[in-house]
């Protein structure tokens, strides 16, 4: 089954750097039974990811990300396009996490086959439990570009061989 791990990374504490756990739990909420989905609250990060993210042959990254675009503003990296974005100069906010997370998958030859991160550009990252407007406005709409996808990868089968086998992190 093509399998989709949601991954919310951001700490809730700091506004918009929270909103890719606000996006998780904008689906968790409205969409808690879509087939071949799970949906995790990343947090900030840790290592003990590695282990979700080698489950599912499929992964979605929600997070803050500098897109140098106006706050709000939403970009989705696929495959390739991800893995440039992630070790190129900008990345997310969390870019040597994310990153050293993947090349452990990578390492480990359990690479999810199909992978995107969806990047919503913040406007303020400092103490605040709410994001700003402009990115709470994001929030559905990020929302649903990550189930549209998760449903165009169902519709598609996977190819044969292990997880991450035709893909390289740039």
């Amino acid at each position: 089954m093509n399998s989709t791990l949601f991954l919310g990374i951001g700490n809730t504490l700091l506004s918009d750097e929270g909103v890719g756990v606000f996006v998780i739990q904008h689906l968790n909420e409205r969409h808690p039974t879509e087939p071949g989905t799970c949906y995790l609250d990343g947090g900030t990060l840790s290592f003990t990811l590695a282990e979700a993210i080698a489950s599912h042959p499929q992964l979605i990254v929600i997070d803050a990300a500098r897109l140098d675009r106006p706050p709000g503003s939403t970009e989705l990296f696929i495959d390739s396009a991800m893995d440039r974005y992630l070790t190129g100069n900008r990345g997310s906010v969390h870019e040597v996490g994310l990153t050293d997370l993947l090349d452990i998958a990578l390492l480990s030859n359990t690479l999810p086959q199909r992978r995107a991160l969806i990047g919503i550009q913040p406007d303020y990252i400092d103490w605040g439990e709410r994001p700003t407007p402009a990115v709470a406005q994001a929030i559905a709409p990020a929302a649903q570009m990550a189930l549209d996808l998760h449903r165009r990868w169902r519709a598609a089968p996977l190819t044969q061989g292990p997880p991450g086998a035709e893909t390289r992190l740039a």
